[in-house]
């Protein structure tokens, strides 16, 4: 695969962000960026939960396609709704912050290499949804936070960056959940003011910020 340049280094740079839950993630990015330089243009939701609430109490754009029955239904329907709410907000970058539903592939081919997610493990190590129990049980000494940018796949997608978060021996999923939390708030802002200054590219597996 030839080398793909993502994002336009534009400041500000438009983010729309997709939520499930108590929005903790969201809520880490408004009170981190810098709106100048990284703009949160809206929040999506697949219901409304408290990451909405936070977004419509911070003033932004907030808006729900709700995953029904419905939507079960017609999963590819749900999935192009999804998509044009979003690109009507006309972003620069998707970030998926605790978004509960796996994207589909139109969702996905739409915005290109434009969607990032972060998750509680160092990739390629213990994707999916229970990475700090499962970094637990296998006894790791070190486990961590990625950036990536989604795919088709399960936490499957080029590496943006990662940062690394030693385990306690008294360590529970919940206090090892918690420290990584911490350290993944701090890198999503980073990375992401980092890309609308110098913005990344792609090539084949290989994601790197420039």
């Amino acid at each position: 695969m030839p080398a793909v340049t993502e994002t336009p280094r534009r400041l500000p740079l438009r983010v729309v962000v997709l939520a499930s839950g108590a929005g903790t993630l969201l809520q880490s990015l408004l009170d981190l960026l810098d709106p100048a330089v990284v703009e949160v243009v809206a929040v999506g939701s697949d219901r409304e939960c408290p990451a909405v609430a936070r977004a419509r109490a911070a003033g932004l754009d907030a808006f729900v396609v709700a995953f029904d029955d419905a939507a079960r239904a017609d999963r590819a329907g749900w999935d192009r709704r999804l998509r044009d709410a979003v690109a009507g907000r006309h972003p620069d970058l998707v970030v998926s912050a605790g978004f509960m539903r796996i994207l589909g592939e139109g969702f996905i081919a739409a915005f290109g290499d434009r969607i990032l997610n972060t998750h509680p493990a160092l990739l390629p190590s213990f994707p999916g949804a229970h990475a700090v129990p499962d970094a637990l049980a296998h006894g790791v000494k070190v486990t961590g936070t990625t950036v990536h940018i989604v795919d088709s796949g399960v936490d499957t997608g080029p590496i943006l960056a990662q940062r690394a978060v030693t385990v306690a021996e008294d360590d529970t999923v919940d206090t090892l959940h918690e420290r990584i939390k911490q350290v993944e708030r701090l890198l999503l802002a980073d990375v992401l003011t980092t890309i609308a200054h110098r913005g990344y590219t792609r090539d084949g597996r290989k994601a790197r910020i420039q």
